[in-house]
């Protein structure tokens, strides 16, 4: 069940600056991957991308999708999408980046007890935070994920909330969910994770 939630003054008000601003602080704060520019789209990307089990863009096979554009394309993220719209962060996602999205499928969905996942739902406010709590606000390959683990340090998240990154037998973790696959996309890299990460506070 969902237990008693606070909201930091004004979260709604800056969600945006907090998603498409903070790049720059969470290098500082995680020691994310620095970037001169976009990710440079070409044909072979998309082709990348089906090979990793994900269709690719269906418009315009000589650019990358952006995360937002790599989610609308296939069907098992039909619920994480749908929120997204209802939360009013699409263009949140669909910024330029650099951005990092940890992406639950919808089986990960179904993991969620039903009257928590509704409770969610009909708090704009509390949806918000929770798709933010599974976005980094810079570029994170694996490789960099794998390095905040041995180094111990935590992920900062466009939630203003951090979370822990761990390196176990059978993979890696953010969050407590563990990364399936990986893609990188025109502003950044999509994760698809087992399962939802819930803010520590919202548990």
């Amino acid at each position: 069940m969902v237990g008693q939630w606070t909201v930091k003054a004004g979260f709604v008000a800056g969600l945006a600056v907090v998603v498409l601003g903070c790049g720059r602080g969470a290098q500082e704060r995680s020691g994310g991957e620095r970037s001169g520019g976009e990710v440079t789209a070409s044909a072979s990307g998309a082709v990348d991308l089906q090979r990793q089990g994900l269709k690719a863009v269906k418009f315009d096979e000589r650019r990358m999708p952006d995360a937002l554009e790599l989610a609308q394309a296939n069907e098992e993220f039909s619920t994480l999408v749908r929120l997204i719209e209802e939360a009013g962060l699409e263009n949140a996602v669909k910024n330029q980046g650099p951005l990092t999205v940890f992406a639950p499928p919808n089986e990960a969905f179904e993991k969620v007890d039903a009257a928590t996942l509704e409770a969610v739902r009909k708090d704009r406010q509390k949806l918000a935070y929770v798709l933010t709590h599974h976005v980094a606000p810079e570029k994170y390959t694996v490789e960099k994920l794998e390095e905040l683990a041995r180094e111990g340090r935590k992920l900062y998240m466009a939630s203003g909330e951090y979370v822990p990154v761990e390196k176990r037998a059978d993979g890696l973790y953010v969050g407590g969910a563990k990364i399936l696959s990986s893609h990188r996309v025109a502003n950044g890299w999509v994760h698809v994770v087992d399962r939802l990460i819930f803010p520590e506070n919202l548990k």
